[in-house]
């Protein structure tokens, strides 16, 4: 069940508590998906049919302006609720057939919706994204993935996972093959150190994937309510793929520096946009990791071009060739 947020900190300016209200808040939040204000009346008499279908539309409404529920319209004339509180916004395909709704959240649409308001020198506070057409149970008559209204905080978590952990492979992958490349041994130490965290990081990963799936047998057949493109195949799979191409160490180090930064600035940003939940920790607690990798490597290159300039100072013509005589 989902916790009730603290009313006392969030109620209207001079407002009083309320038991009614936090019994409504109380049963709203148990419910999963979309309720109509007429859907929650009747969930709401079930338990106590004193109180009144103003009441709960009153509340209904207070919800929506305290941040708890959000006010959506799947075009079937009424307006729909969802949770707002401990869940981030988020985007809806909706079925014109059987009038279900999926919910989804792209960092390519945000990014596009960022990018058009900048450019019109616009402050958006609100995006809503409906895509209408029709399921797949409906299209062909066979049920598809499960078709269970609304997100969870496991199936947020699972994603969240799912990410983080494409991005540590691509993270060993990267440091392994660095150290391969690298000629620098203090460089390659440095890489291989990295490899091994990678490999360590990724081991803990996996397990609190597996425990998570403990917890819901059901949750690998959920559908997909992340997509972050440009982190399908890890955040490193393209310093990878350059890393292949031949680099020296200062290259190396300076691919890993931004692949480390991106990786950052990436779980940081989206998991500063998350409400309360536990994809939003694991989304902290990776940016956390990598600004710790980054800080190393800006180190390591930092010292590696320090070496490298007393190398060639100590390298000019005369020493040069006074080596060569003493090697006679």
């Amino acid at each position: 069940m989902t916790s009730l947020p603290d009313l006392s900190k969030i109620k209207p300016s001079g407002g009083k508590r309320s038991s009614k209200r936090e019994q409504i808040v109380n049963v709203f939040l148990r419910q999963e998906g979309h309720l109509s204000a007429d859907d929650l009346v009747d969930l709401i008499r079930k338990e106590d049919h004193r109180i009144s279908r103003a009441t709960v539309y009153r509340t209904l409404q207070w919800m929506v302006d305290a941040g708890i529920a959000r006010k959506v319209d799947f075009g079937e004339g009424r307006f729909r609720f969802e949770h707002s509180y401990r869940q981030p916004r988020h985007f809806h395909l909706i079925c014109k057939t059987c009038h279900r709704s999926f919910e989804f959240l792209s960092s390519d649409i945000e990014s596009l919706v960022e990018e058009v308001a900048s450019a019109r020198s616009f402050t958006a506070s609100q995006s809503v994204v409906q895509i209408y057409g029709t399921c797949e149970e409906c299209r062909t008559g066979r049920a598809g993935q499960s078709t269970a209204e609304g997100h969870t905080d496991l199936v947020f978590a699972r994603d969240a996972l799912r990410i983080a952990i494409a991005t540590e492979r691509s993270g060993l992958e990267f440091y392994a093959r660095a150290a391969r490349v690298a000629r620098d041994a203090r460089g390659r130490k440095v890489f291989q150190d990295l490899a091994e965290e990678e490999k360590e990081h990724l081991t803990k990963l996996e397990e609190r994937y597996g425990e998570l799936l403990r917890r819901d047998p059901q949750l690998e057949s959920r559908p997909t309510f992340l997509f972050f493109k440009g982190a399908a195949n890890g955040l490193f799979a393209e310093g990878a793929e350059r890393l292949a191409k031949g680099v020296n160490d200062q290259q190396a180090l300076m691919i890993g520096i931004r692949c480390e930064r991106g990786s950052h600035r990436f779980f940081k940003k989206y998991g500063e946009r998350f409400e309360d939940s536990e994809g939003k920790q694991i989304f902290l607690e990776f940016a956390d990791e990598e600004r710790a990798h980054l800080d190393l490597l800006v180190r390591e290159y930092r010292a590696l071009v320090k070496r490298q300039g007393r190398t060639r100072r100590g390298s000019r013509p005369g020493a040069a060739a006074a080596t060569r005589a003493g090697a006679r």
